[in-house]
């Protein structure tokens, strides 16, 4: 089935225009709840009240407003705001080419696929191909939804793909986080850090690889509750507080050299948290000894 467009422009750089269409490149898979009323179980409706006239009010009874002082609003209507948008330039306007790599992903907001209009497939392909050549990305900027919006355009899977992005002054300053100053890191520290960094890379990024257990868990769950079946769960075993010798845990780590079965971090454990978790997981060694046992059987 072909992706439906949700919108269109035109991408100008230069003297060159290149009508495009817009779509949707993401769409997230996680379960939504509603609100439901506990005693009888009907869905909740949310409604608009003004606490000034103690009565819920209708959409159209609102106005959009601006708090420029506390309790104090400047009003707009929607007329107002699309003039101000419609004065503004609505090409995405390229305004320079960098490389990728200069770009930090901080910056990206979210993703949209552009395809070409008819009529500009030829310009289309050429500016995908000429970026793909020199390793740049676009970094454009257009009004859309009451925002003028930052934007990177990229070669992707034989097209083009748009990020909206934060501005500069949208993007925190790390240095309100605290990070505890600068620890002494001994020369073999950082040597076996490298290490099993090395020991867990890949050459490629493979997302198919990785999946959201949790939705998993939570489906089946979903379906046995449709089915009436019980649900019982498991008390989660609270983390003990440990503090891990770092090389130690490092030379432990080294020491499996095994890849995670999965994409999750792992977290590096001392050789006592080691022996400690094998103590737990006696369910999985009876799991491996049934079949042996049946083989046995069989052979009787």
């Amino acid at each position: 089935m072909a992706a439906r467009s949700i919108g269109s422009g035109t991408i100008s750089f230069g003297l060159v225009s290149i009508p495009i269409r817009v779509y949707v490149a993401t769409h997230s898979e996680q379960l939504g709840f509603n609100m439901l009323h506990e005693k009888c179980g009907t869905r909740i409706r949310q409604q608009l009240y003004c606490p000034h006239c103690q009565r819920v009010i209708e959409r159209s009874e609102t106005v959009r407003g601006y708090q420029f002082q506390k309790d104090r609003y400047v009003r707009f209507t929607d007329e107002e705001l699309k003039a101000l948008e419609a004065e503004a330039n609505r090409a995405i306007d390229i305004h320079e080419f960098v490389p990728l790599a200069k770009v930090d992903p901080i910056y990206f907001e979210d993703a949209h696929y552009l395809g070409p209009d008819k009529g500009a497939e030829k310009a289309y392909h050429l500016l995908a191909e000429a970026m793909r050549a020199t390793g740049k990305v676009a970094l454009a900027q257009f009004v859309r939804g009451g925002k003028e919006h930052l934007v990177v355009i990229r070669p992707y899977d034989g097209g083009l793909v748009l990020h909206s992005m934060f501005y500069a002054d949208e993007v925190r300053d790390f240095g309100e986080v605290g990070v505890g100053g600068e620890p002494k890191l001994r020369p073999n520290e950082v040597e076996m850090a490298e290490r099993l960094i090395e020991q867990l890379s890949s050459a490629d990024f493979r997302p198919d690889q990785y999946k959201d257990e949790y939705r998993e868990r939570l489906q089946e769950v979903v379906q046995k509750k449709v089915a009436g079946e019980e649900i019982t769960f498991a008390e989660p075993e609270k983390p003990r507080a440990q503090v891990i010798d770092l090389m130690e845990a490092l030379k432990a780590s080294l020491a499996r050299g095994e890849r995670p079965a999965r994409g999750a971090e792992r977290r590096a454990e001392a050789p006592a948290e080691a022996e400690g978790a094998a103590k737990r997981r006696p369910a999985a060694r009876s799991r491996t000894e049934r079949p042996a046992a049946r083989r046995r059987a069989h052979k009787k």
